[in-house]
């Protein structure tokens, strides 16, 4: 490696005899009669010697002047006699007020230099100029205050002008500049140059160049407003109210002749007036023949010295300081587009793009009635700015806003304290700026409160530019009163959460109905609250999908402009709902989970023995004839089906996942949620995209997965059910033919009956005989399948008496006492033995409840009332007799996923929601929406599964 390696010099390691080699990157010698040069990268002759060849580097040869010529001429070439003396490189020196002359006027070298007194008096006025070559005419003011070229006491001499001193002047200028962030106060440079003059000569001579001078100066302070110190704006102000007597510009009260416009005033209540006063006098619209799309913004120009430089369109970036394409960076003035362009510069490029300060007084152009072009003044907002004691913590609100006009991007100048050519040590970069566009309110046309530009400077203390940077963005947000939607919203919540607690309360009233209870208990106030919370979740999903297609469908579909999307800020409250949905509909899913998995489900066998066989006891060598017995296959088949329809839904999960995934990303319908006014599904790469809004990113989806979640319905309803496959009827059915009913009950004294005694009197049977049953039943040659005589009724909803329900748990109580402690089971049976005869006596009660032979147990059979229906509740309660309900609709899988697909698809809906708001990816929330549904699926199957084999006695291995 140091084979490689060279010595580190720089130009000033390299001392007066000796300069720095650029070809070599090392210091050199000089050679005889030579020093280096000011730069450092070449040598010059000593004083006293005259250069005879010059190659650059040290190739020069220098050779010495004769002694009746003691000096050098200015280019170093020849040597001269000097009259009045040399410079400390050897050169000759004149006074100040005269010219140095080396040549006659055809170039011929004199032999010796001439001073030359440029004349000072009328009618010349003439004074060197600053390279000292030439007599030039001197400053006005001079010759205004002594007729000469001279402006000695007791005149005053300030900035390169004279005033005199019998003059009524501003007072003594503080050319201090206060850096508030960095708690930096420094004398400018720049100030202590031209503060006084260009406020004496605005305040005596009205000058144009210096009022906007000291206007600039004024804005690189910020604004600053305190009463207490003469600075620029101090100055400023005082010129502003003593002049009064020239009158106003554009009858504009705050614009004084000859003066730049800087302020609105400080008026309370003003800046309220200036921006929501007048209506900005056009018309916008996002479609038609007419559309008007942007926003022309125009720009005034001054350079610090106060000059006039240009009128500029902000189109091309002007305002942007990140770099981008032009038509990215056009975008920002599309009417309706959010813009938003952040990114971080270093202090090094910020310094070589911006070596001098530009001011701008922004306007929005606009056409008028008779054809002209008019200008709309765009007041500006300036953060930093350091209030006077009037102004002190009076917050955000817009009534205390004090407003400005004149603004920069950049100010490298105020902060130099020296030399005006060294970096400065503080710069100041507009790091936020944001253009505000307000809409009207109730308007229907379009039309706009003028606009407002924000921005907050950044101070940088400059210490190493290459590694420093600086932060800076640049918006333009579209904005409208939200307060009315904002309470239509919260009088709709009211309301529907009004209305959520009475439904509450009635579900909570036909859940203690259903559990034969009526006293209010503990448990009564959290089951409430658990109706309440899953109400609640669907009044918050109400709320929110309609706001969400609401902005979606007034936004992207209006001609002219009536509404503006809620800013970032205003969305949080529409996020919170969202979550409180999602955080509600999860309770509540999570207790339906509960509540499928702890149902009581038993299977009554309705089928006999058919007759006795011989059997050999065990032991005895005995012979005796016992019962055929019935076959469990049957039972074991329908706890499988009933098994593998647990999680069975209305919809296809994955495939509602699919579709609504491919028409957001591709299609392109996720282009809707863009914060602009296309409603193209298509977006060009080169073209600018706008942020996402929240509440689009959710009404697209929303609208979307309802879209397809119906659509699913209907297919699978209409077609798929009736001509492919109904899993709900088909397992009706299958009971029928198995010659099995199934006895279900989600409360104590409430559940469902699906009646599947077989019409033929068994099931066990053969191939040959099980299709003369069912040609025989498609003939109508057998009674019907109904509970009832001549009745197609299979299912019900049951409500047990309470004397049902004890007798129930007694039987029951012995199905599980395999889990109890040992010295409860029987002795005299093993487990298996004691579970097998609690089964089939469970059975034969079941079996016999059903036919009517406990008469002290009986049950009548009616249908439910209309408002039974709608409220899902029943009215009487069944004291002395059990009631079933006709039920037509199949809600025995109300204990099932397929009864409860509204809820199923909100939770999945607003869990897709809650994943792409907080990540933004459509993507990455369809994927863990797929993942949650699996989730709970397999959670659903297995522990249904285990509830199934234990309520049911069907052993679990045979549940495949």
């Amino acid at each position: 490696a140091r084979a490689f390696s060279v010595p580190l010099q720089r130009p000033a390691d390299c001392g007066p005899e000796r300069y720095f080699d650029a070809s070599r990157l090392a210091c050199g010698p000089c050679g005889a009669h030579q020093r280096q040069s000011a730069g450092g990268s070449s040598c010059v002759c000593q004083p006293g010697y005259r250069m005879v060849s010059n190659n650059g580097g040290s190739s020069i040869v220098c050779e010495k002047c004769p002694e009746n010529m003691n000096g050098v001429t200015q280019d170093g070439w020849n040597c001269i006699t000097c009259p009045k003396g040399l410079t400390s490189e050897g050169k000759c020196k004149c006074l100040n007020n005269e010219i140095l002359v080396e040549r006659s006027i055809d170039g011929i070298l004199l032999h010796e230099a001439l001073c030359l007194h440029c004349n000072g008096s009328e009618p010349s006025f003439s004074a060197p100029d600053v390279s000292g070559n030439r007599c030039v005419k001197c400053e006005q003011t001079f010759i205004n205050v002594s007729k000469s070229c001279d402006c000695s006491s007791p005149n005053i001499l300030t900035g390169g002008l004279c005033f005199s001193a019998r003059e009524s002047l501003p007072p003594k200028g503080v050319a201090t500049v206060r850096f508030g962030q960095l708690g930096i106060t420094l004398t400018s440079e720049w100030f202590l140059k031209n503060l006084q003059s260009s406020a004496s000569a605005c305040w005596l001579y009205s000058n144009l160049t210096a009022c906007q001078a000291l206007g600039n100066m004024c804005v690189m302070n910020m604004n600053s407003l305190s009463s207490s110190t003469t600075d620029a704006c101090g100055l400023f102000q005082y010129i502003y109210i003593n002049t009064a007597r020239l009158g106003i510009a554009h009858s504009i009260a705050f614009w004084r002749h000859n003066l730049p416009w800087l302020y609105y005033g400080d008026q309370p209540g003003l800046a309220s007036q200036v921006l929501e006063a007048n209506h900005f006098p056009t018309i916008f619209s996002f479609k038609g023949t007419d559309k008007d799309v942007k926003l022309r913004f125009l720009a005034a120009s001054f350079d610090a010295a106060g000059n006039f430089l240009k009128w500029q369109n902000l189109e091309g970036g002007i305002l942007q300081l990140c770099p981008d394409t032009q038509t990215k960076l056009n975008a920002a003035y599309t009417f309706g587009t959010t813009y938003q362009q952040s990114c971080k510069i270093s202090i090094s490029k910020i310094l070589l793009d911006f070596p001098n300060p530009i001011f701008y007084d922004l306007f929005l152009e606009y056409n008028g009635d008779n054809g002209q072009q008019y200008l709309w003044a765009i007041p500006v907002l300036n953060l930093n700015l350091q209030y006077s004691e009037m102004f002190v913590n009076q917050g955000s609100n817009m009534n205390n806003w004090l407003l400005t006009r004149r603004f920069f991007l950049v100010d490298t100048l105020s902060g130099r304290e020296n030399d005006l050519g060294k970096l400065p040590r503080v710069i100041r970069v507009a790091s936020k700026i944001a253009i505000s566009v307000r809409l009207v309110s109730q308007t229907q046309r379009g039309a706009i409160y003028p606009p407002l530009i924000t921005i907050a400077y950044t101070d940088v203390l400059v210490q190493n530019p290459e590694t420093q940077s600086v932060m800076v963005s640049f918006s333009v947000n579209y904005e409208m009163n939200q307060s009315e939607a904002q309470i239509q919203t919260d009088i709709t919540l009211g309301v529907f959460g009004g209305l959520a607690v009475l439904w509450s309360l009635l579900k909570t009233a036909g859940w203690k109905r259903r559990t034969g209870s009526s006293i209010i208990d503990l448990q009564t106030i959290f089951k409430f609250l658990l109706f309440y919370a899953g109400d609640l979740a669907n009044v918050f999903f109400i709320i929110t999908v309609g706001t969400g297609i609401y902005w979606l469908v007034f936004f992207k579909a209006q001609q002219f402009v009536s509404v503006f999307l809620p800013l970032p800020s205003q969305e949080e409250s529409f996020v919170t709902y969202v979550a409180c949905a999602f955080s509600l509909k999860a309770l509540q899913f999570l207790q339906l989970l509960v509540s499928q998995l702890t149902v009581d489900i038993f299977f009554i066998d309705w089928e006999r023995p058919k007759g006795k066989v011989l059997k050999a006891v065990e032991g005895g060598g005995v012979i005796k004839s016992a019962t055929v017995p019935v076959s469990i296959w049957r039972t074991y088949f329908i706890a499988n089906e009933w098994n593998e329809i647990q999680t069975v839904r209305k919809i296809n999960p994955l495939f509602q996942v699919l579709a609504v995934l491919f028409f957001l990303e591709v299609v392109g319908f996720s282009n809707l949620a863009l914060m602009d006014s296309s409603s193209s599904l298509t977006r060009s790469s080169e073209s600018y995209i706008a942020p996402w809004s929240r509440i689009l990113r959710f009404g697209v989806s929303a609208a979307l997965w309802l879209a397809i979640a119906f659509l699913q319905i209907i297919f699978f309803s209409v077609f798929y059910e009736r001509f492919v496959e109904d899993k709900i009827r088909q397992f009706i059915d299958l009971c029928c033919m198995s010659n099995i009913s199934v006895f279900l009950l989600s409360h104590s004294c409430f559940g469902y009956y699906i009646h599947g005694r077989s019409v033929h009197g068994l099931a066990d049977t053969n191939m040959e005989e099980m299709n003369m049953n069912l040609k025989r039943e498609a003939e109508n040659l057998c009674s019907q399948r109904g509970l009832l005589p001549n009745t197609e009724g299979q299912t019900f909803q049951i409500s047990i008496s309470r004397r049902m329900r004890l007798h129930y748990d007694r039987i029951h109580e012995t199905l599980t006492r395999k889990h109890g402690p040992a010295r409860l089971l029987d002795s005299s049976a093993n487990t298996f033995e004691q579970s097998t005869r609690a089964y089939n006596t469970m059975n034969k009660f079941l079996g016999s409840f059903i036919d009517h032979v406990h008469k002290e147990m009986d049950y009548i059979v009616k249908d439910k009332l209309m408002l039974e229906r709608i409220l899902n509740m029943e009215f009487m309660e069944p004291i002395e007799k059990s009631i079933f309900y006709n039920d037509e609709a199949e809600s025995f899988s109300d204990v099932l996923y397929y009864g409860n697909e509204t809820t199923l698809l909100i939770f999945d809906f607003l869990f897709f929601s809650i994943v792409d708001l907080a990540s933004q990816s459509f993507v990455l929330a369809a994927i863990l929406t797929y993942l949650q549904q699996e989730i709970f699926r397999f959670i659903r199957n297995k522990l249904g599964q285990k509830n199934l084999a234990s309520k049911t006695l069907v052993d679990e291995r045979f549940l495949i």
